[in-house]
């Protein structure tokens, strides 16, 4: 079996997060989708568990960072294309999201928009050039020195 990561958030409102989820290219999992919780699927082996609050503190002892005041973590989606970074964004601010709480970046080979969800979650969309992904990370820091 492949293995799979599930990236568990606790939400204020479930059916608002599904539908923010859901403008981000997810598809839910009705097999693991109830009024607490929502399974969405972004791929094959990358799922996000959304959960209510109540829900979320059955897992963990300790209290749910307020995602508005304090970084939990960053979340990064690939987009297939920069046109496809805008759009993306456009259709998450539609479902409730707020755009670039961080600067865009654009370095040439990499461009990345982000936004933030209802409950304050950052999601990055990035592109990158195929050719300088094959590169690494170089082409990445000589693509950034240049454009500052």
């Amino acid at each position: 079996m492949e293995r799979m990561i599930f990236v568990n958030l606790p939400v204020g409102d479930l059916q608002k997060s599904r539908a923010f989820v859901e403008a981000l290219g997810a598809v839910n999992e009705p097999r693991f989708t109830d009024d607490t919780a929502a399974c969405m699927k972004l791929s094959d082996s990358i799922f996000v568990m959304i959960l209510t609050q109540e829900k979320f503190s059955q897992f963990t002892p300790r209290p749910i960072a307020d995602a508005t005041a304090s970084s939990e973590v960053l979340l990064c989606l690939s987009a297939e294309s920069r046109e496809s970074v805008d759009l993306t964004l456009e259709r998450a601010v539609a479902a409730g999201g707020t755009a670039d709480p961080s600067p865009k970046q654009d370095y040439g080979v990499m461009y990345g928009r982000s936004v933030a969800d209802p409950d304050g979650h950052i999601w990055e969309i990035m592109w990158m050039d195929p050719a300088a992904a094959e590169r690494g990370a170089d082409a990445v820091a000589e693509a950034a020195a240049t454009a500052i």
